[in-house]
């Protein structure tokens, strides 16, 4: 799920790569990566996961990946300032539609620029496609799997200490999803940018690697985050709640704790 400076570097001429720069696009058109072309995924929240709620989700996030031209057979590169929460968001929505050949640049642009490597500022159209994939339900949940499992999940709060503790308030409710542990998504990487390396990370997540793991945040990007470097420590059943706390502090029923 990562691709360094140097092997992206040597496949940047290769037809079948998708690079995608989930920056602003301001950051975009000051400089990016040559051949890459603007995604601000930023802009695709998604707070409503109904049944029909996640129904529409798939639903865009398909007319979004069409739209970005992702294919089969396509390796698709997403990248960020660093190792980001956008680019794992990305990484994370084409593992969702069971799309493999997908991986976030370690590092980020900051790590390219830091290596002089070659950059551009003429903006790079899109290739459309016809993108369906295939559903993986094993790593996304809604409010209701949450909800119903609370007492059998490890459930990994990726925001600020204040947004846990509740001191921070951006929704409804403040504080986190009862029984949940924080771990700041910010911990996973290095002053550099890039991930922290399996030893320092198999530290800070101290969990039975058979534990069923839900990762949430504000709005699913922090916690995409935690389920790539989950999956690169190997836990095999980590899903992201895809409405967060955006989601679930709104809904004055549900459970919470400070």
């Amino acid at each position: 799920m990562l691709i360094s400076t140097t092997q992206l570097n040597s496949i940047l001429d290769d037809s079948d790569v998708i690079i995608a720069d989930t920056r602003s696009f301001k950051e975009y058109s000051e400089g990016h990566i040559p051949g890459a072309v603007h995604l601000d995924l930023f802009a695709f929240h998604w707070i409503d996961t109904t049944q029909k709620g996640i129904e529409n989700f798939n639903n865009q996030s398909q007319n979004l990946l069409s739209f970005l031209g992702v294919t089969p057979e396509k390796k698709v590169i997403f990248y960020d300032s660093v190792s980001g929460m956008l680019a794992a968001r990305g990484v994370w929505m084409l593992m969702y539609f069971s799309h493999e050949n997908v991986s976030m640049l370690d590092g980020g642009i900051t790590k390219w620029k830091q290596e002089n490597l070659s950059l551009e500022t003429k903006p790079n159209g899109f290739k459309p496609s016809k993108f369906s994939g295939k559903i993986n339900s094993d790593i996304i949940s809604g409010f209701e799997y949450v909800r119903d499992n609370l007492d059998n999940l490890k459930i990994l709060d990726a925001r600020s200490s204040g947004e846990y503790d509740g001191t921070i308030i951006r929704a409804a409710q403040s504080g986190h999803i009862p029984n949940s542990i924080n771990i700041d998504w910010n911990q996973n990487i290095t002053k550099d940018g890039t991930f922290k390396n399996d030893e320092e990370l198999s530290k800070m997540y101290e969990i039975p690697k058979d534990t069923e793991i839900i990762t949430y945040c504000q709005g699913a990007y922090r916690a995409a985050n935690s389920f790539l470097v989950l999956k690169k420590l190997g836990f095999k059943n980590v899903r992201v709640y895809l409405g967060s706390w955006g989601e679930w502090g709104n809904k004055p029923e549900l459970p919470v704790e400070k």
